[in-house]
Parts: structure tokens; C-alpha cells; sequence
């Protein structure tokens, strides 16, 4: 199958929103209040949207709490983003529990999800360094320009298997609203889509050479 582009993806995620009633607005803000519009635009997509009790670095509610892999998981449950089939989510037991997500939207994406003390982490697979054809140009190339991806970082992680994987990841608080944190999903999933992008030519083969 023909992997499909970014831009694909951008029309679709673009499509949904158009699907969801939501209309596009231009408001002008100051650059460093960028953060906080975004949480803000978050609430509005909803019907009853939260009072805000104060704005800061993270938007906070008055029914301010800290969320578990489990409380997560029933919450994420009702959302359309996973009543619709545009992604669904799983509980894995454990003795630290994750939820495995599916994005379908993004070419079945797989995701992973834990709360882990005061964060919540949201991590996807890259490729094992064994893909890489130059580790120390690849490497290089990451501390150049991950900070393109907003919202997200590359790690370089050993796997069960023993071997070193590189891992897209995002970190919130555990005290996030809703909003946030599937924001944070979504982001993850373009992110990742747009790094294989824009990686590819330095792995080897090269992905649209693979079978």
C-alpha cells in the first residue's frame, strides 16, 4: 500500500473539524500567549466549555484533578475522537497499566499512553537504530530539528529485545484538562508522520524503497 502524505493527513484532520460544526477564526495575541490560546480554542470545541478559574502555563478548571491510566481511559472512552473510527483505545493491565491507541486516521498508528507520578507520557516507535544508516549524522540531524515538531521529542530507548529504538514522545501534566491531552494525542500522531517524512532519505533502505 502507498503510504499517504502529510499533507493527506492535514485535509482529513481539517475535514473532521469541518464535520464537527467547528469554524476557523482569526484572533491576533501577543506570540508568548500562543500556549494558552491553544487550551482555550480546546474548551471552545465543545458545547458546555469549562470556567476558567485561572489561565496560566496549563489551563485550570475548578473541578481540577489528577488523572490515572485508568480514570483516563473511561474518560477518552466517550470522546468522539474514539466513539467515531477515527482512533480506539485500549487498556493494558499491568503493573504499570498504559492504554495502546490506534490512530486511524494516520495510517494505523499505533501510541502509548501512561500516567507516571505528576505526567502523563504519549510515545510512538519510530525505527531501531539498526534502520539508520549514519548514526552520528542522524543524530546530528535530530538535535537540529526536532524542535520543528511542536509539542514533541525524539528519545533514543532499549526495548525488551535488547535493542535501541528512537521514540517520538509528548509530556503534560497529569492534571491536564480533556482538551489537552487529546490535543497532545493528535499532535503526537501528525508528529510522527512528519518526522518519517522527514527522516526517511537517512534511513536505510530508504522507507518508499521498502516492500
Amino acid at each position: 500500500m502507498k503510504a499517504k502524505s502529510s499533507a493527506y493527513y492535514q485535509r482529513e484532520y481539517r475535514q473532521r473539524l469541518r464535520e464537527m460544526g467547528l469554524v476557523k477564526k482569526e484572533v491576533w495575541i501577543l506570540p508568548e500567549n500562543a500556549k494558552q490560546l491553544t487550551s482555550i480554542e480546546k474548551l471552545l470545541r465543545h458545547k458546555n466549555p469549562a470556567v476558567f478559574t485561572e489561565i496560566g502555563d496549563e489551563s485550570m478548571t475548578s473541578n481540577l484533578k489528577s488523572w490515572s491510566t485508568e480514570s483516563l481511559y473511561s474518560a477518552l472512552t466517550e470522546l468522539e475522537l474514539f466513539t467515531s473510527d477515527s482512533a480506539s483505545v485500549e487498556l493494558i493491565d499491568g503493573i504499570e497499566p498504559a492504554l495502546h491507541i490506534v490512530m486511524y486516521d494516520y495510517g494505523d498508528l499505533p501510541l502509548f499512553l501512561t500516567v507516571a507520578g505528576e505526567q502523563i507520557i504519549v510515545e510512538a516507535i519510530l525505527w531501531p537504530t539498526d534502520d539508520v544508516e549514519d548514526l552520528g549524522k542522524f543524530n546530528e540531524t535530530i538535535l537540529r530539528t526536532h524542535k520543528y515538531f511542536p509539542l514533541s521529542t525524539i528519545s533514543l530507548d532499549t526495548l525488551s529485545d535488547g535493542k535501541d529504538y528512537y521514540h517520538m514522545f509528548g509530556a503534560l501534566s497529569a492534571t491536564s484538562i480533556l482538551p489537552n491531552i487529546v490535543f497532545e494525542i493528535e499532535t503526537l500522531a501528525a508528529n510522527v508522520i512528519h518526522a518519517t517524512e522527514a527522516y526517511s532519505n537517512l534511513l536505510t533502505p530508504p522507507l518508499e524503497a521498502r516492500g
